[in-house]
């Protein structure tokens, strides 16, 4: 999570979407940088009007929020390699010895697995009991210069966008029952990467 409070704009790290590398691109123009524990980095939108914005409102501060979120099959495939990586090999969350269809199809269950327990994407950016969008400025991971453009003419000076916190190359490919069965039961997950933006513009 990066906080500018000139410009009044809250940065959420929604996990595997690329919230590593705008960190490192922008980061040390922020007034505040949540690193660690992970829980904080990637807090969600919810949690942070519970916690932070009674601070806000004594401070007299208004932010803005701004999240990405990343296509739902890409974005469990950025799960299931990371999961992959030697360091998890004997542990419970580790994905080696699953498909990739079978890490989808354990993620839709209601109590996956450690290994495809991740968390949800539309739960990350929700408020109300998961009725509203809870940020102002929702991008779509696959439009990076979107999100470039956004943060150059909001936050007033330029950058790149270094690819950071890659996991390994995979050949990854979700069967069409699997990947229909998970369009079923985590609708919600398609739903909210539709609502994102492309643009830098709404």
């Amino acid at each position: 999570m990066i906080v500018f409070d000139e410009k009044k704009l809250v940065v959420f790290a929604v996990p595997k979407t690329g919230s590593t590398s705008i960190e490192n691109a922008i980061g040390n123009k922020a007034s505040l940088v949540v690193r660690r524990p992970p829980v904080m980095k990637h807090m969600p939108v919810g949690n942070y009007k519970r916690f932070f914005k009674p601070m806000d409102q004594e401070f007299g501060r208004d932010p803005a929020f701004m999240a990405v979120v990343r296509h739902p099959v890409d974005w469990l495939g950025s799960w299931y390699r990371y999961r992959f990586r030697d360091a998890l090999i004997g542990q419970p969350n580790s994905t080696r010895g699953h498909s990739f269809d079978d890490f989808v199809t354990e993620y839709c269950r209601p109590d996956p697995a450690p290994c495809a327990n991740v968390g949800s994407q539309f739960r990350f950016v929700m408020i109300k009991r998961h009725t509203e969008i809870g940020v102002d400025h929702l991008f779509r991971y696959e439009a990076q210069e979107a999100i470039r453009n956004f943060l150059v003419d909001r936050l007033g000076f330029d950058f790149k966008l270094p690819r950071l916190n890659v996991s390994e190359k995979m050949a990854l490919t979700l069967s069409p029952a699997v990947e229909a069965r998970l369009r079923e039961a985590k609708a919600d997950e398609f739903w909210i990467w539709d609502q994102a933006r492309t643009t830098a513009q709404p």
